[in-house]
């Protein structure tokens, strides 16, 4: 078993133990419900192109940083120029919450990506409820038919999707209607990073799908050659959580990006 199946086989179980506390109304009842979303398609092509992640852990590196808040995190990449945050609310393995999305919802003005393992409906009202305006699909454990109906969901509730991708053979779950499709450098069955196989597989895409390089960005020269090689946002998180001050880490990188 892989650490993906392992993640998912908990997801499951974590979702279930939701549904007992709160029902799909009572969120659909919450605070955020109704709240107009905001669009990464629009602040991905005004500012920096860079969506920032707020991560306390994983399963591969450990503890990264568990010193902050996500509201003091996410305060200084809103300040300093990210396109849009990512939050992971998954909390096992990332050490996340829900309340790291609600904690920061009222304060920031940009999008937020609910990073999370999505495998049941209940979960976009929940993304929903939270506040959040994008959510994201991992194709590596979703059918081409669920990425579709997962999709025309997210639309019902005016959340954007991201379809993560990381291989050929799910270049088949792309449905023409998600907002983005994120190329993940790092394999979820093992961990390894290569971004030369990520740049392969953009190649394979249409022209027109705005394109989002995901994880293993260790440096502006990462940065870079992707950028060179035609993706339009980086969703980057460990770079600058491992740093004692993840907000001035961003601060620095961004100086590089607008030279």
């Amino acid at each position: 078993m892989t650490i993906l199946d392992t993640i998912i086989e908990r997801k499951k179980e974590e979702i279930k133990e939701s549904k007992s506390k709160i029902s799909a109304q009572q969120l659909k009842d919450s605070e955020f419900f109704s709240r107009k979303t905001l669009s990464l398609k629009d602040t991905l092509k005004s500012k920096s192109g860079i969506i920032a992640e707020f991560k306390r852990k994983s399963p591969s590196k450990g503890i990264i940083n568990d010193k902050f808040s996500a509201l003091e995190v996410v305060s200084d990449y809103e300040k300093f120029g990210a396109s849009a945050i990512s939050i992971l609310t998954d909390k096992d393995f990332f050490g996340g919450s829900s309340n790291d999305i609600l904690s920061v919802r009222n304060h920031i003005k940009i999008p937020i990506l609910r990073k999370d393992f999505m495998i049941d409906e209940y979960q976009f009202y929940e993304a929903k409820s939270m506040g959040a305006d994008v959510i994201l699909l991992i194709a590596a454990y979703l059918s081409p038919d669920q990425v579709s109906e997962f999709t025309q969901l997210a639309h019902q509730l005016n959340l954007e999707v991201l379809l993560e991708i990381h291989s050929e053979d799910e270049l088949k779950h792309i449905d023409k209607n998600v907002e983005f499709v994120g190329i993940n450098n790092r394999n979820l069955k093992d961990f390894k990073v290569d971004l030369q196989h990520s740049v392969q597989l953009k190649n394979q895409l249409p022209k027109e799908i705005l394109t989002i390089a995901e994880s293993g960005i260790y440096s502006f020269e990462d940065y870079k050659y992707l950028k060179e090689k035609g993706f339009e946002g980086f969703l980057m998180g460990e770079y600058f959580m491992k740093d004692e001050n993840p907000g001035n880490k961003f601060s620095e990188f961004i100086s590089n990006v607008t030279m």
